[in-house]
């Protein structure tokens, strides 16, 4: 007997965003190109899509803003974060911050499982590390009682993310190599619009299509 739950159009809806949240970091695409994209590569997929569109736009609109919070509890700058555990914090943040109606712990809870699919090996603790923390700064009246927790550049670490015109997140493509070889030319018709798809590169775990039912 199969007891697993189907996803819910919530969970689509972040697993989705997480896909162009990542897509964004890595390639630095446009917000409205990358919806685009993923809408119509998974057309089927019945998502939160109010949800969807709000996290997605929201997390690369407030980038500076949600890196500056996050940067003073990691231990290493965040573009040096692998992209899917940037994306995962910058999701949760923004959700801890913004979409005040979801409890925190749904939040973390959910960062952390997508991180368990999606990021590496060990990457789904430390992205529930940094919400835990985050959680108690951005929801005092959901963690009543709880202690503050220590930034790391009060016993020597990283500073804190000044929140930049530019954003850390965004990562400027790598310039060609002198002595690489040219591209080939693109298909006709619009495919200048459409973003790459780093995500497909990944892992064959983080390959897999979300579920369309």
């Amino acid at each position: 007997m199969n007891f697993t739950n189907p996803k819910s159009a919530r969970r689509k809806s972040r697993e989705l965003a997480l896909q162009g949240v990542f897509e964004w970091l890595v390639s630095g695409s446009d917000a409205g190109a990358i919806e685009a994209f993923l809408h119509e590569r998974y057309p089927t997929i019945k998502l939160d899509t109010e949800h969807f569109q709000g996290v997605l736009h929201g997390c690369i609109r407030e980038a500076a803003l949600l890196d500056a919070d996050i940067q003073p509890y990691l231990d290493r700058p965040t573009r040096e974060l692998s992209p899917v555990e940037h994306a995962l914090l910058l999701l949760g943040t923004y959700e801890l911050r913004f979409i005040l109606e979801v409890p925190y712990k749904v939040i973390i809870n959910e960062a952390v499982d997508l991180a368990k699919v999606y990021g590496g090996t060990d990457g789904f603790k430390y992205v529930n590390g940094v919400l835990d923390s985050l959680a108690v700064i951005l929801r005092p009246d959901e963690t009543t009682g709880r202690l503050a927790p220590q930034p790391y550049q009060q016993h020597g670490g990283m500073p804190a993310n000044p929140a930049a015109k530019v954003p850390v997140s965004f990562k400027p493509r790598t310039p060609a190599r002198p002595n690489a070889k040219p591209a080939g030319r693109r298909a006709s018709g619009d495919a200048s619009a459409a973003p790459s798809d780093p995500w497909a590169q990944r892992k064959p775990s983080a390959r897999r299509k979300p579920q369309e039912d």
